[in-house]
């Protein structure tokens, strides 16, 4: 039987539904006066993290929104946190470690995500 996504185990089926969110990043310049692409929010969690650690208390090895900035491009988007992302540009999302989740976020310039948000998504 499928799993819903808050309590999803890695490489098992997920049943649930998703969120379609498209995110536009925005130019900006870093201290060295490099241009940057800023997408303004943090993501926690990845199948190398122990989620019972967490201060959120997530439930499974997932990766979620732990911070969205005022007015950044995210929040405009309508990402929010303890958003679930479930996949990202068609990739997956639910078996990613953190590291690989971050770096495949920072090469995009246009995320279109699918994420899961408790009370909207799921019960």
């Amino acid at each position: 039987m499928a799993k819903m996504a808050f309590q999803h185990q890695a490489g098992t089926a997920m049943e649930c539904l998703s969120i379609p969110i498209t995110l536009h990043k925005e130019k900006d310049y870093d201290k060295e006066g490099r241009e940057i692409l800023k997408c303004g929010f943090k993501i926690g969690g990845g199948i190398d993290q122990d989620y019972k650690k967490s201060p959120q208390g997530y439930t499974d090895y997932g990766i979620y929104v732990t911070e969205v900035h005022e007015g950044s491009p995210a929040a405009k988007a309508g990402l929010r946190i303890h958003d679930k992302i479930l996949q990202c540009n068609g990739y997956d999302f639910t078996m990613v470690t953190h590291k690989k989740a971050v770096s495949y976020i920072r090469k995009n310039p246009v995320l279109n995500m699918l994420v899961a948000r408790k009370g909207v998504t799921s019960s």
